[in-house]
């Protein structure tokens, strides 16, 4: 047998790392689930399974009943439900087997990494079901993106709140100055009024004078 060169084992045990980090994915589990509603008689038993888009079903070999919330530990043969690529959705959905005609939906929806908010999130249908699902992954991938999203979230509410402050202090210099106008405005026409008052009162004076001299 032909051995292996020293260098190429270490160029691949440099390599695969970063190649699985590439094409990493991060795996979704069902956590518990109720159903209210099943399509199939209530003579026959149900095949309700998970299937996203292009993927292999995922039968609930367990869940049989409506209304009864079934709970799960995530070691299960058919676990985990899904794979979800980095930072990218899936379009999947809860489906029932109808042996007569084509499948029924209980809903569809796109799973998508950043809705697991501690690595959890949950899919309501009303009148259908009620589903929640785990994403140790997908946690860890939305917490290392949160700093610049959350340094982005208040830089954005600075800037909001320096354009608000600097709105209340236009208006604020703006009203002053107005209001300064105003008052600037009514002494100057208190003035003027008195100044008229003093002429005409000396031109009263001036007449009183000559009719004086003309006695």
């Amino acid at each position: 047998m032909r051995a292996i060169s020293p260098c190429l084992l270490l160029v691949s045990c440099l390599l695969l790392p970063s190649i699985s980090g590439t094409f990493s994915s991060m795996t979704v589990i069902l956590s518990s689930v109720v159903f209210f509603n099943i399509h199939e008689l209530p003579s026959s038993k149900p095949t309700i399974y998970f299937q996203c888009q292009a993927e292999n079903k995922i039968i609930l070999l367990d869940v049989i009943e409506k209304h009864f919330l079934y709970k799960f530990k995530g070691v299960e043969s058919w676990q985990p439900l899904a794979e979800l690529p980095d930072k990218k959705c899936k379009r999947c959905g809860f489906y029932e087997l109808n042996r007569e005609k084509s499948d029924d939906v209980f809903d569809e929806w796109d799973l998508c990494p950043d809705e697991f908010l501690a690595g959890n999130n949950v899919h309501y249908k009303e009148k259908e079901f009620n589903a929640s699902f785990t994403c140790t992954e997908c946690a860890a991938t939305v917490g290392s993106a949160d700093p610049n999203q959350k340094s982005s979230s208040v830089d954005k509410k600075l800037n909001l709140a320096l354009a608000i402050l600097l709105g209340v202090l236009t208006s604020f210099v703006t009203s002053v100055a107005i209001f300064g106008m105003y008052k600037y405005w009514q002494k100057r026409k208190r003035e003027q009024n008195q100044e008229r008052f003093l002429k005409l009162f000396d031109e009263g004076d001036g007449i009183e004078d000559e009719l004086e001299l003309d006695f």
